[in-house]
């Protein structure tokens, strides 16, 4: 017979039936021993769930109930009837001359089971699990783009109406955890898985549509039937265009020109939200992998098909016509672009287009952006500049107006964000018309910034920079904290503190709030924008979203509540705050 180089003796048969349930130490393990209808079971004494001592719960003709949250657990196998409790431990129990021994082997990959959790976690909107398992497979090693690639598939199965929220906040974080502290990565995937969840709750599942039979049209022709369907609002229709054409061979850069193409027919569609989340569905396949991209692209048919186009709204109609000028700025891009294409190696900069962008005489700002083109900008560095003014919007924003209208300066922000990325990946004709549309709302927000809200002044620099990110955390505890905020970034980057330290700090401040779409995509934007932008203008980028992070914080904060559950048990702790009573662990020696 085989012996197990796990076994370990815990206790004495007689020690075990005399006090009905006994609580053992055994290489670091707690476990709780059960006498029950003749037999003895070895248990992990910690709920799965939430950590509470199974010793002090219910047995009952073999089910044992946890007596916190009332988990119930069979008790030969482990296997739980609750699944956001998961399966509990046991260990299989041998008896050798009235001594228990129990074999402390693993039975099975713990990745595997984290992995398994969390497909349970997402499938029943459980924030508590999906934080477990972030939290345990990253500290095991994993990948986190593994975890999400599993929320990326989940979402584009799970939600009927395609590409959300859900998806973009997932995505912008995953964008985001490359400037984050290492101990910060796992609280954002969790915050975007949980957030893929909470999308798909109660959602009928999506039924993707296959691609057109082969012989397959080529792509182009595919992206001229596309903006059809989407003229016609055909959601069916623009769906089979997109799979086909990625099915036909079509990579990135080309299904970027094709969707970005019908994003733009249109002016400034859903304020913004369709290119932004056609940017965010690339990047997502960025990480995930092409092999995905039918079934991700395709999800964004509706937004496509029904977006709000601007043509219809009195705002950019009355009194001035915005839509006609932009329009009459596209008919002259392809020769603009052309006749700067020589000159681009001596263009001196976007500099002077700022002042022209924050004014108040659109005809003006479409000409000084097509001046631009024919003194040689290229398509991305236009786009950042009108980026810029956008953050700078956000920079001035006066707290006299409504709460609402920080959203109104974020759309028009995230909008030139997601036009400068897919610029970068796709530099057509047509998506730079998303940069003139982009620039007619940086003009519509202009009222936002009358009166514009004073920059701080630098004041003093300070020895230790770094000192100042603790003041900014504490500033985000109260409500209000608008200009404070601004004026210690604006000290803590006079003083020669690293941008990088202060991205990965406001990074952190996000993460501790209740998720929020619009503060993720703002930090996300403003932390990749200074990352791309010339001197002195990334601090414009980081001031911005601190001043936004500052008016919308505190929250509640119930999901970082969720999550340091989460932390506490991972790193084994034995006591939990809210547990009623104290208890410790009962040691037996063998």
């Amino acid at each position: 017979m085989v012996v197990s180089p796990h076994l370990v003796r815990v206790a004495s048969v007689e020690e075990v039936e005399a006090a009905d349930r006994l609580v053992v130490q055994a290489d670091g393990h707690a476990i709780v021993l059960f006498s029950h209808q003749g037999r003895i079971y070895a248990v992990d004494n910690r709920c799965p769930h939430m950590g509470f001592p199974l010793h002090r719960g219910t047995l009952d003709q073999g089910i044992l109930t946890c007596h916190w949250h009332h988990a119930r657990f069979d008790l030969a196998s482990g296997g739980t009837f609750d699944p956001w409790a998961d399966d509990v431990r046991v260990f299989p129990v041998e008896i050798r001359d009235g001594e228990v021994w129990v074999d402390l082997a693993p039975r099975e990959d713990p990745r595997e089971h984290h992995r398994r959790r969390l497909r349970d976690g997402l499938e029943r909107a459980i924030p508590l699990v999906i934080a477990k398992s972030s939290i345990a497979l990253l500290a095991a090693g994993d990948d986190p783009v593994e975890a999400f690639r599993a929320g990326l598939e989940f979402g584009v199965h799970y939600r009927q109406a395609g590409w959300g929220q859900g998806l973009t906040i997932l995505t912008c974080l995953m964008n985001l955890l490359p400037s984050l502290d290492p101990d910060d990565r796992p609280r954002a995937l969790y915050h975007g898985l949980a957030a893929v969840a909470a999308d798909c709750a109660d959602s009928p599942p999506r039924f993707p549509l296959r691609p057109l039979p082969s012989p397959a049209t080529d792509p182009d022709s595919l992206g001229r039937m596309l903006r059809r369907f989407a003229e016609v609002r055909d959601e069916e229709g623009v769906e089979r265009c997109i799979v086909s054409a990625v099915r036909a061979g079509a990579d990135s850069r080309t299904m970027a020109a094709i969707l970005g193409a019908a994003a733009t027919e249109h002016r400034y569609l859903s304020q913004g939200r369709v290119l932004d989340f056609t940017n965010k569905a690339l990047e997502a396949l960025d990480l995930a992998g092409w092999h995905l991209a039918d079934l991700v692209l395709g999800t964004l048919a509706g937004l496509l098909a029904g977006g709000d186009r601007m043509e219809e709204s009195g705002a950019w109609r009355h009194p001035v016509d915005l839509v006609e000028i932009v329009e009459d700025a596209c008919e002259a891009l392809p020769a603009a672009v052309e006749e700067g294409r020589s000159r681009r190696t001596t263009y001196p900069g976007t500099a002077d287009l700022l002042p022209v962008l924050l004014a108040d005489d659109p005809r003006a700002i479409a000409g000084a952006l097509l001046q631009a083109l024919r003194e040689g900008c290229d398509e991305a560095t236009l786009a950042r500049a009108v980026a810029h003014a956008a953050a700078v919007r956000i920079a001035r924003f006066h707290t006299s107006n409504e709460f609402s209208d920080w959203d109104t300066a974020l759309h028009t922000f995230s909008f030139a964000h997601a036009v400068c990325r897919m610029l970068q990946r796709a530099p057509t004709v047509e998506l730079l018309r998303g940069v003139f549309d982009a620039a007619m709302s940086v003009y519509l927000d202009r009222f936002l910034n009358v009166p514009a809200a004073p920059l701080p002044e630098p004041g003093e620099p300070v020895a230790d920079p770094t000192l100042l990110l603790a003041d900014l955390a504490s500033l985000l505890d109260r409500q209000q904290q608008v200009h404070e905020a601004a004026a210690v970034v604006t000290r803590y980057l006079h003083s020669g503190g690293d941008p990088g330290r202060l991205a990965a700090t406001l990074g952190h401040l996000l993460l501790r709030e209740d998720r929020n779409v619009h503060a993720i995509q703002m930090v996300e934007a403003a932390v990749r924008q200074a990352a791309l932008a010339p001197d002195g203008e990334a601090g414009t980028f980081l001031l911005a979203a601190a001043r936004y992070l500052a008016a919308h914080a505190p929250t509640m904060r119930a999901q970082e509540q969720t999550y340091q559950i989460a932390l506490r048990l991972h790193r084994g702790e034995h006591e939990l705050r809210g547990v009623p009573g104290r208890w410790r662990l009962l040691a037996v020696r063998p």
